[in-house]
């Protein structure tokens, strides 16, 4: 496994989101089946992991899979589930160890029965960590997530236990499946594509992005680094004019 330590400054994006692209076109490129791109991209989630506490970065999301991944073959869908139930077990010890504070997002409801118990295991284990919080997106669209919100808020208000005046950008990003955690600073997306494929609409509004021409299996701890530099050098203004 690749050297995950790097030189240890202070970056301001203490939270990072990543579109974990092109594991399928990394293992075809090399006469791999897909899931072996796959397999491939867990071990840098490993170590992206692992150098987050140098980086300073405290909060990681991750998107896993997308609403739109059921389209996929049954055969690769069946093989992701696979891969994540595996990761639980293997991986659940060694978050506890490192004080990582595991969540998923997403719309649980369509994944077996299992995994979600599985899911919802892990994350009452990791609860009380606080060195890390990781954030999985599984079954995750910004669309739908923006949706089951509203639909949480309209069920209050039909409740009469909010009234319409009372809706605002944080009533709403109270009720998303990231509430309580912080927007992301910088968002990251890996394999040359340069869109956001529906991954936190929301929360993303005032997010840096970058776009990365390497696909996810070949993401290492030293490319994480400079992007964290590379954000550094940005001038983020929020809407305000400057000079």
């Amino acid at each position: 496994m690749a050297n995950t330590r790097v030189a240890h400054f202070k970056p301001t994006a203490s939270h990072v989101a990543i579109i974990m692209d092109g594991n399928g076109r990394w293992a075809v490129r090399r006469g791999m089946p897909r899931l072996a791109g796959h397999a491939k991209g867990v071990e840098r989630v490993r170590d992206v992991i692992k150098a987050c506490p140098d980086l300073n970065v405290s909060h990681l999301t991750l998107y896993a899979f997308s609403t739109e991944n059921w389209k996929r073959s049954e055969d690769e869908v069946a093989g992701l589930m696979r891969l994540f139930r595996r990761y639980i077990k293997k991986e659940s010890a060694k978050l506890v160890e490192a004080g990582v504070n595991l969540r998923f997002i997403g719309n649980r409801m369509r994944l077996d029965r299992d995994l979600q118990e599985m899911m919802a295991w892990v994350e009452e284990l990791t609860s009380d960590n606080d060195k890390l919080y990781l954030t999985v997106a599984l079954d995750y669209g910004g669309r739908d997530e923006i949706i089951r919100a509203t639909r949480r808020v309209a069920a209050k208000v039909a409740a009469g236990e909010l009234t319409e005046s009372q809706i605002d950008e944080a009533t709403l990003s109270a009720h998303m499946d990231t509430g309580g955690l912080p927007d992301p600073d910088l968002v990251l997306r890996t394999s040359g594509e340069v869109r956001v494929s529906n991954f936190l609409l929301w929360q993303a509004a005032y997010a840096e992005y970058n776009f990365l021409d390497i696909c996810w299996p070949d993401f290492t701890a030293e490319v994480f680094a400079d992007c964290i530099r590379n954000y550094n050098t940005r001038e983020r203004r929020f809407g305000a004019a400057v000079g």
